[in-house]
């Protein structure tokens, strides 16, 4: 397209466009004789474009820490637990019978997997190394249904646990800090004593390392061991009692309501918990953190979008002919304070669809910038033995996007009120009085 034909183009979408909107975008984009306001409304836009990014970009990496914890933490814990309130659940096997006996809608379209578990305390010691470990009794042919333990296998597999061989699989961070391998020895202590001529000492047996799992999370990698349901039952005394049965649902949403049914269809003699109760106090702190920092940011955003005000006004200032002039030629106050609010919006608008696609496009790639940065400056934004979660992760979501969007151009607008109803109400004679 020629300069003719560009030429001709605008004046056409000039005549179909309402003026007031047409002078306003002229007054956006055109050159002025006061640089100072096109500074000004420039480092608006910038700070308007850099808030939403940030906006984005923050609210991103915490959805993504909320999704990537829930993830890991209910890959190792359970959805549901039940449990009696005696010392032990000596019934499971019966307790499993009647949860898959219950009516279909219910449970069945909802319950994924089932499996009894022994947790107890101990603690694990190599020559000179000793650790404080909580220690789970699994049956690694149901264990698969209800955690991601056995695709979290570093070296070894769960099926390596066999009832009678005292195997044990270890956390990563644990068998670091043991200094063991794949094969060596480590003796497990059990704080419950036994009584000997020598008095009460803690039962004490010798386990083979026969795995190593790494699921990402310092709190179980460092603090976890596996040892098989027997052998855990035999060392703690339990008899053919279990600690409980773990659950794993279709939908871990759904965990509240199935416990509450579940509740309802066992009676009062089985205490049942979820993941939301166990857990409930951390995802809330989680979730309190997101909504300041929202209100933190979006601060920020408010700020660089009243800075629109001091450039409306200098605006104002410096349009006083032009404003005049157009009053006297039929202009309405409604019409001159239209074109400020488009100027002001136009602002606005540049600098929350720049910050969207910049916050988009970044978090998006989050997970590969974090890493280069730090590989390149060598530095390490999150520690593993101080965080759950050692890497940055991202979870884009589209809702929070458009309510940034939203409230970035709500504010732009809302900064505009003021300086075009100023303009709207000026005297054209004074205004011309000393042009």
């Amino acid at each position: 397209m020629n300069k003719a034909s560009f030429a001709a183009f605008k004046h056409a979408l000039a005549q179909r466009l309402p003026y007031e909107l047409w002078i306003g975008w002229r007054y956006t984009r055109a050159k002025r004789n006061n640089h100072f306001i096109s500074f000004i409304s420039l480092t608006s836009m910038i700070g308007i474009a850099l808030g939403v990014m940030a906006l984005i970009v923050v609210l991103s990496v915490m959805n993504g820490f909320q999704d990537e914890l829930r993830k890991r933490i209910l890959g190792v814990a359970s959805h549901i637990e039940v449990r009696s309130f005696d010392a032990g659940l000596s019934d499971w096997q019966h307790v499993q019978s009647q949860i898959q006996s219950l009516p279909p809608k219910t449970f069945s379209s909802q319950v994924q997997g089932m499996a009894p578990y022994v947790m107890a305390q101990g603690m694990l010691t190599r020559d000179q190394a000793v650790q404080g470990v909580l220690i789970r009794g699994v049956l690694p042919s149901a264990e698969g249904a209800v955690s991601d333990l056995s695709t979290q296998m570093k070296i070894g597999k769960l099926e390596d646990l066999q009832a009678g061989k005292f195997n044990i699989v270890l956390g990563g961070d644990l068998a670091q800090a043991l200094g063991v391998r794949i094969g060596e020895k480590v003796v497990l202590m059990a704080p419950q004593g036994q009584v000997t001529p020598a008095g009460l000492v803690p039962r004490i047996k010798q386990f083979t390392v026969t795995g190593i799992f790494q699921v990402g999370m310092y709190e179980y990698d460092a603090g976890l061991a596996l040892i098989h349901l027997d052998d855990a039952a035999k060392l703690y005394r339990l008899g053919d009692q279990v600690s409980g049965l773990r659950l794993k649902l279709a939908d871990l949403f759904a965990a509240d309501r199935v416990s509450r049914e579940l509740m309802q269809a066992l009676g009062p003699n089985y205490y049942i918990t979820d993941w939301t109760q166990q857990h409930a106090n951390f995802f809330k702190a989680i979730q309190l953190e997101k909504r300041v920092m929202f209100i933190i940011l979006a601060l920020i955003v408010a700020v660089a979008a009243f800075n629109i005000v001091s450039t409306l006004v200098m605006a104002v200032t410096d349009k006083r002919a032009d404003i005049a002039i157009l009053r006297t030629m039929g202009a309405t106050p409604q019409a001159i304070r239209r074109m400020f609010v488009v100027q002001g919006a136009m602002i606005g608008v540049i600098g929350t669809v720049s910050g969207a696609l910049l916050g988009v496009i970044l978090a998006l790639n989050i997970e590969t910038v974090v890493p280069w940065i730090e590989r390149t400056f060598n530095v390490q934004f999150l520690s593993k033995d101080v965080y759950y979660i050692s890497d940055l992760p991202s979870k884009l979501m589209w809702s929070d996007v458009t309510t940034i969007i939203g409230l970035s151009i709500f504010l732009s607008l809302v900064a505009t009120l003021y300086p075009s109803g100023r303009a709207s109400k000026m005297n054209p004679a004074e205004a011309l009085r000393y042009e």
